[in-house]
């Protein structure tokens, strides 16, 4: 498993109030017992809002966390190049555009992100309701790579997420408890676009969500999408982020994820709507698809 959106609350750094709002404590020992029975490969610690722009903490959980781990940062508008150059090398290689919780500077972000793009190689990931993922259209074509949290947070914006996942951009399977949607309907519709733009992430520790992340999420998961279940939950990610994929084979189809997880393991085998019986799942090199315009190769 890679464990796509993480927030990591470490109490030795400096934490801003967000509409009065300040975090408990979530450290990576705390996010590790949490996830134990996964054991994930890796996965994305994402900035938030009420850390602002403050990079230490994310050096810091991405040195504890090591291999397999990447950043997702918040950027000063006026951050050099050298300091790019230096996250990149600490392991960010995304920056985040959080539109739901904090006041920006979108042409200001968007300058910047082509610019990180440029130097290096660094994709966006936009936080926002989807019902402003309408008027945002025309800045979103203009970025190369863009991913989108919490498969769009609503219902009013599922036709316009559709049309972007279409067009190259990658949506976060995270937050079912923080969305307004009905989550398998928007798994399965995403999914049927493009097999490859779901990623899987846990959102921990859930900050102001109606609920956390539960394991029956994983089921969901799984239970939608089937023989694709390794890609959404650990190889759409990594790749995506530039990580080298998992060497899988059909004697061990499932090496990431833990043998006490039988709803998971058994999703794999379930009966198909013919009848017939599902083999287990062998990810392997999955043909590409034509790039179009917009976000990001397909």
């Amino acid at each position: 498993m890679f464990d796509a959106h993480v927030h990591i609350i470490d109490p030795r750094f400096p934490l801003i109030e967000n509409e009065g709002y300040l975090p408990e404590p979530y450290t990576v020992a705390d996010y590790r017992r949490r996830m134990s029975r996964f054991e994930p490969s890796g996965g994305a610690v994402v900035s938030a809002s009420f850390q602002a722009n403050d990079q230490s903490y994310l050096r810091a959980a991405l040195a504890e966390l090591g291999p397999g781990w990447v950043g997702v940062t918040r950027l000063d508008l006026d951050a050099s190049d050298s300091e790019i150059l230096d996250l990149h090398e600490a392991g960010v290689r995304a920056v985040r555009f959080n539109l739901k919780r904090a006041a920006t500077d979108i042409a200001g972000m968007t300058r910047q992100a082509l610019r990180a793009h440029e130097l290096v190689g660094w994709h966006v990931e936009i936080y926002v309701d989807g019902q402003m993922l309408a008027s945002l259209q025309p800045v979103i074509l203009k970025l190369p790579k863009v991913s989108v949290d919490h498969l769009g947070m609503s219902e009013e914006g599922l036709s316009y997420l559709l049309d972007l996942v279409d067009r190259g951009a990658r949506v976060k399977a995270t937050g079912f408890g923080r969305v307004d949607m009905d989550v398998a309907t928007a798994l399965r519709r995403i999914h049927a676009v493009n097999p490859e733009a779901l990623m899987f992430g846990s959102d921990l520790p859930g900050t102001r969500a109606g609920r956390p992340f539960r394991e029956a999420d994983v089921e969901l998961i799984a239970d939608v999408v089937g023989t694709d279940m390794h890609a959404v939950l650990e190889d759409n990610a990594r790749a995506f982020y530039g990580l080298p994929p998992i060497d899988r084979t059909f004697e061990d189809p499932t090496p990431t994820l833990p043998l006490f997880a039988p709803a998971v393991r058994e999703a794999a085998r379930r009966p198909s709507s013919d009848g017939t019986t599902r083999p287990l799942p062998v990810v392997g090199p999955r043909p590409r698809r034509r790039p179009g315009p917009g976000p990001g190769p397909r």
